[in-house]
């Protein structure tokens, strides 16, 4: 049985920042990354305004935000989004939050933006090609013409589906409590199951430990290349190197 992403992002969302070793430094570093991109891409005049799709607790809207991007923010589960508007509040940036599924882009936002964003392999949590480019043309029709799209995900054609993974994330130390991360990987079919383990130990003889479950579609690059084509967007092309998943860069020419 395929996993509620919604579920799994609620559950997930107080504990999400665990999964970087230091969360507010990576905020900052993607960001620059990012405008690094923006501006090799679309120029130093390029987008200033962006819609996060797929926004989370915030980890690529908030940096952006505060290089001075205007930024409109939405994702699938509340939870996160509220997360999202308290480490805004913290930070002192000011975003658009709101909660919406990213097949739903433009009818929920009914705008268009300089570029249109979704990092962190959010696209692979639709698991069918029909889904994906649904999403697409809605990203399509959020995007002004000469803007551009910016998805990062991650490179299933270098992962062995022939069995079972374990995808550690190491040992996190957060007010005297230790935590374990890692996930396990069940390929089924044309899809992987996915189970994220929290293991919270506070030093006792038991530890608690936390466990997330959800499905993804381990789509190619190649795939999501072309499905970007068919969706309307020109110059769709990969990057590699220039941030810490492979992205995919398109336009909107009209």
């Amino acid at each position: 049985m395929d996993k509620d992403p919604e579920t799994f992002y609620a559950d997930l969302a107080p504990l999400y920042h665990l999964i970087y070793p230091d969360w507010e430094a990576s905020v900052g570093r993607q960001a620059v990354m990012l405008d690094a991109m923006i501006r090799e891409t679309w120029g130093d005049g390029g987008p200033r305004t962006v819609l996060d799709v797929s926004c989370g607790i915030g980890t690529q809207a908030l940096g952006l935000a505060r290089l001075g991007y205007q930024v409109t923010a939405s994702d699938l589960s509340a939870a996160e989004v509220e997360r999202a508007k308290a480490e805004a509040e913290r930070l002192g940036v000011t975003i658009a939050f709101s909660v919406a599924d990213m097949r739903e882009a433009f009818r929920h936002h009914a705008a268009q933006f300089d570029l249109v964003i979704s990092c962190d392999n959010s696209i692979p949590h639709l698991l069918t090609d029909d889904d994906i480019l649904t999403a697409f043309r809605q990203f399509h029709q959020c995007t002004r013409p000469g803007g551009g799209c910016l998805i990062s995900v991650r490179d299933y054609a270098t992962e062995d589906w022939s069995r079972q993974q374990v995808k550690p994330y190491g040992i996190r130390e957060e007010n005297g409590v230790r935590w374990l991360l890692w996930q396990v990987w069940d390929p089924r079919g044309s899809v992987y199951d996915v189970t994220l383990y929290f293991v919270e130990d506070r030093g006792g003889p038991e530890c608690r430990t936390h466990i997330m479950r959800s499905t993804y579609y381990p789509v190619g690059i190649p795939k999501l290349m072309a499905l970007l084509q068919t969706a309307g967007f020109e110059e769709v092309r990969r990057l590699d190197g220039k941030f810490f998943q492979p992205v995919i860069l398109g336009t909107r020419k009209s």
